[in-house]
């Protein structure tokens, strides 16, 4: 045990609605210090965990024997920590036991409660060690200036400034440190309890640039990102901010949509020969009435006919349908448009056919005017294209087309249960110019 205890105290907080702005900013101050000061505690405990927790040590170790699989995992088991401030406080907890010599002011920082745990671990991490191209005593002055240059800055930008000062003092090792990061990517589904899948994984620089740009054309508008004088622009913009969906959802759900058409275009490179696929299971009676539940392969949670169906419109998905007699259907290949449907689909809408939407052909689905399960045929005359958004709503809303007779698609619409009604048109202008001429 230490031989020495380490006081700590906290301000006195009653009466903490009649203080002043000036004395309510020392106060945040005076319990920010003492914070880092526990942290610093914390993160010396931590520390003697990873120690005891060593790898050589297999399942004799520490964290091993209490059922985590790393110091990491046993650290923010006890304290409650996150994931990522656990691996914080194994970091700084390593260093404040042993600091190498360039680090001894960051460790002397934490230990006085000047120094944040989050910013000694991005320090630590940001500078690394001494290299052959660069020595201990060029790290020792980066770290002591970077105390100076980042005091009172989030852990995130002290990171990100760390990583730039090493870059200055050793351009050679930037592929390296490069290669180092790419190794670190990857991606985790873990199923949870009510049904929902948590998505967890790390991105290095160059999937993330990719990734978060493509999010960013979908979402900027809800985040101030640049006004447009273009019309179709703003009412693609304007029709973003009016969606009722978060930003988050919004993202999410483009991402999903993403490969939903990297797997419709995608040439056996990514996928291989079985393209990604949605197995939906049914009972037959249930896709008949419309009422009841489906399942989707490999999930547990239901979901609704109305849902089933509208997979069931798509390409991308495969339904299975339970009969009474015991037999089972594993689908007809007649039941979704072929190739060559689609592209005259996509000729003949131009895109989701819905009027106000603005959604092209290559981010819609082909969908039957009358359902499948209701006898609607897989010919070009009975589809109608439809983006992911206004498919479901069809489906999920309970709405139905209307269309007059013929076979022109002219005046078809959409109408939900209580009556309002959505027109679908060509958006070819060919397509548009020929229907004016014949109506």
């Amino acid at each position: 045990m230490p031989s020495a205890a380490t006081v700590i105290e906290l301000p006195e907080l009653s009466g903490l609605a009649r203080a002043s702005d000036a004395e309510l900013e020392r106060l945040l101050g005076v319990v920010a210090t003492a914070k880092r000061r526990v942290d610093a505690c914390t993160a010396l405990l931590a520390g003697e965990v990873e120690r005891r927790s060593d790898r050589e040590l297999g399942y004799s170790g520490l964290a091993q024997r209490t059922g985590d699989r790393t110091a990491d995992g046993f650290v923010a088991r006890v304290t409650g920590a996150s994931g990522v401030e656990a691996r914080q406080l194994v970091t700084v907890g390593k260093l404040l036991d042993a600091p190498p010599p360039w680090l001894s002011g960051v460790a002397a920082g934490v230990d006085s409660g000047e120094v944040s745990i989050g910013a000694a671990a991005a320090i630590s991490t940001g500078l690394g060690a001494p290299s052959a191209s660069v020595a201990a005593d060029d790290l020792l002055d980066a770290a002591d200036r970077l105390l100076v240059e980042t005091a009172g800055l989030p852990p995130e930008k002290v990171a990100r400034r760390a990583r730039e000062v090493r870059d200055e003092l050793d351009a050679a090792g930037v592929a390296d440190r490069e290669a180092l990061l790419r190794e670190k990517r990857f991606l985790r589904l873990t199923p949870q309890p009510d049904g929902m899948t948590r998505i967890f994984g790390l991105l290095d620089p160059v999937q993330a640039a990719l990734v978060t740009d493509a999010i960013d054309c979908v979402t900027a508008p809800r985040r101030g990102g640049p006004r447009f004088v273009d019309p179709t622009e703003l009412a693609r913009v304007d029709a973003l901010e009016k969606d009722p969906r978060a930003t988050e959802q919004i993202a999410v759900d483009a991402l999903v949509e993403m490969i939903r058409i990297a797997g419709a275009a995608d040439q056996g490179r990514v996928f291989g020969v079985r393209k990604p696929a949605v197995r939906v299971h049914v009972d037959s009676r249930d896709l008949a009435s419309g009422e009841g539940a489906a399942t989707l392969e490999g999930q547990t949670a239901a979901i609704s006919i109305a849902t089933a169906e509208g997979l069931a419109c798509a390409g991308g998905s495969q339904t299975i349908v339970f009969h009474s007699d015991g037999t089972i259907d594993v689908g007809r290949t007649q039941r979704l448009f072929t190739e060559r449907q689609r592209v005259a689909l996509a000729a003949i809408w131009g895109g989701c056919a819905v009027e106000t939407c603005d959604r092209p052909p290559s981010w819609t689905e082909a969908h039957h005017a009358t359902h499948w399960s209701h006898g609607g045929r897989t010919d070009i005359q009975d589809g109608v294209l439809l983006c992911r958004h206004h498919h479901m709503l069809l489906h999920n809303n309970h709405w139905h087309i209307n269309r007059p007779p013929g076979r022109s698609h002219h005046g078809w619409s959409m109408t939900s249960p209580d009556g309002r009604t959505l027109r679908l048109v060509s958006k070819n202008p060919i397509r548009q110019r020929q229907l004016a001429r014949t109506h």
